[in-house]
C-alpha cells in the first residue's frame, strides 16, 4: 500500500470540503519511499496486538511503540484508531481465500461461510468491533469477499435485490452464530472451564433452578436428549445448510 498524502489547498478533496476516503488516499503515490513503515506493516502489528490482548489493547501510542517510530508518524498513513481498523479488517480479510465461483453458487456460499467462521477464530477481536466505521468497513479485501459470493450466483435469474438479499442471510448466520460461539468460548475462558461439561456444571444451579419451574419442559426434553451439543461445527453446518436450502428453494423453475 502507498502512503497517506495529504490533499492541498485547492485540490478535488479540498474543494468538496470532504477528505478522501482512507482507500483513495493509499492508492496515491507516496512523496518518497519510506521503507520502515508502510500501511501493511502498521496493520500487521495492530493485528498482532488484537490477537493476543483484544482491541481494548489498541491505542494509536501502543501501535507507535511497537513499531518503533514516534507516536505521530502512523498519522501520516492513518487519522486515527478508526483507520487503523479498516487496515486490520482489510488485512485479515485477505487471508480468505475465495473460491472460483465456477464451481457454483452452494459450494461457493458454503466455503465463503466455513471460511469467514474460521477467520472470525482466528481473531476473534473481528466479532468485536463496536465503532460504524470499522464494522461497515468498505476495504477491498473485503469486497471482494461480497464481489466472489454475487459473482456465483449471477445467472440464477434473481432480480440484483434478491440476490443481495440471500448472500447476505447466508453472512448474517455466519457470523451470527460465529460470534455466539467465541463469546461462549471467552465466558469459558474467563472462568476456567475446559469443556460442555464443565460449562454445564458452572451454570447448573441456575439452569436447575429454570427448569424445575416446569415452564420450559420442550427445551428440558431436548437438553436432556440431545446428543450433539458439544459438537459445534456440525450445528453450524446444519444451520448453514439450512439457510442453503432455503435460498435453492426461491431460485426460479
Amino acid at each position: 500500500m502507498a502512503a497517506r498524502k495529504e490533499a492541498p489547498p485547492g485540490s478535488a478533496d479540498d474543494a468538496k470540503g470532504a477528505p478522501a476516503s482512507l482507500w483513495e488516499r493509499l492508492d496515491r503515490p507516496a512523496p518518497a519511499p519510506r521503507a520502515t513503515l508502510t500501511a501493511q506493516r502498521i496493520a500487521t502489528v495492530g493485528v498482532a496486538i488484537a490477537d493476543a490482548e483484544g482491541l481494548e489493547a489498541i491505542t494509536m501510542r501502543r501501535l507507535a511503540t511497537e513499531l518503533g517510530v514516534a507516536p505521530m508518524a502512523a498519522y501520516r498513513y492513518v487519522s486515527g484508531k478508526d483507520d487503523l481498523l479498516e487496515l486490520m479488517v482489510d488485512l485479515v480479510h485477505g487471508e480468505l481465500e475465495l473460491p472460483d465461483p465456477a464451481v457454483g453458487w452452494r459450494e461457493t456460499l458454503r466455503t465463503i461461510a466455513l471460511r469467514t467462521r474460521a477467520l472470525l477464530f482466528a481473531h476473534p477481536w473481528l466479532a468485536r468491533l463496536n465503532s460504524p466505521q470499522a464494522m461497515l468497513a468498505l476495504t477491498p479485501n473485503r469486497l471482494a469477499v461480497s464481489e466472489c459470493a454475487l459473482a456465483a450466483m449471477a445467472g440464477l435469474g434473481l432480480d440484483v435485490d434478491t440476490t443481495q438479499a440471500l448472500a447476505r442471510s447466508v453472512d448474517l448466520y455466519t457470523r451470527g452464530a460465529t460470534h455466539s460461539e467465541i463469546v461462549i468460548q471467552q465466558l469459558m475462558a474467563s472462568q476456567g472451564w475446559n469443556d460442555g461439561d464443565e460449562l454445564r456444571v458452572g451454570l447448573g444451579s441456575q439452569m436447575s433452578w429454570l427448569m424445575g419451574t416446569g415452564r420450559y419442559p420442550v427445551l428440558e426434553r431436548h437438553l436432556v436428549a440431545a446428543v450433539r451439543k458439544d459438537d459445534p461445527d456440525w450445528q453450524f453446518e446444519v444451520g448453514l445448510d439450512c439457510v442453503l436450502d432455503g435460498i435453492a428453494a426461491r431460485l426460479p423453475g
